[in-house]
């Protein structure tokens, strides 16, 4: 199934910003019975602020016959990021560097249900990133998710755990995963 996706950029975050919150909403509570503080539409709308606020965020929206059907966005980790400050295990020397050039986070793809398991979300991730010039690509995924079906997905589209980070006192912790941004 194709669908139409758009990009947008942080300065078109308005125009989008109710679809992402309701998908979200739709997937994270309806769907997958995700509660809580840290899965309140109100907490996903400040980290989405945030990401939003950063040099370099942008987002795929996917559309079928007009209709918002899932969402995939990221920034680039600058040199000031913490986005490697919360791991648990312990990555090599100069694998956490930064310069807002080398690795771009992959902070969220969410797909509604109708339209999970038609190639969708693969989609959504491939037009995000054809839009990336940095080396490689990393993202946070819950290992429990789908008993493990959503990691096993992340791995098959080429990425790698590298690790395990809490990147919040009330989140999961998840599993860190990266790949390069253009597979070979």
């Amino acid at each position: 199934m194709t669908v139409e996706i758009r990009h947008y950029t942080a300065e078109q975050l308005d125009d989008i910003r109710q679809n992402l919150l309701d998908i979200h909403a739709e997937v994270r509570h309806r769907d997958f019975n995700l509660t809580g503080p840290f899965y309140d539409v109100e907490r996903f709308n400040e980290r989405l602020n945030s990401y939003a606020s950063r040099p370099g965020w942008a987002a795929t929206v996917g559309f079928e016959e007009g209709e918002p059907v899932g969402f995939a966005f990221g920034v680039p980790l600058g040199a000031d990021t913490r986005w490697w400050s919360s791991m648990i295990t312990e990555l090599p020397d100069g694998y956490t560097s930064e310069d807002g050039k080398r690795t771009v986070a992959l902070n969220e793809i969410v797909v509604r249900k109708p339209w999970r398991g038609r190639g969708v979300a693969w989609q959504l991730h491939e037009a995000w990133l054809s839009h990336r010039a940095e080396e490689r690509v990393t993202l946070l995924v819950n290992p429990a998710a789908g008993d493990g079906a959503v990691q096993a997905v992340y791995e098959a589209w080429g990425y790698r755990k590298v690790g395990d980070q809490q990147p919040f006192p009330d989140s999961p912790v998840f599993a860190s995963m990266t790949r390069p941004v253009t597979r070979a």
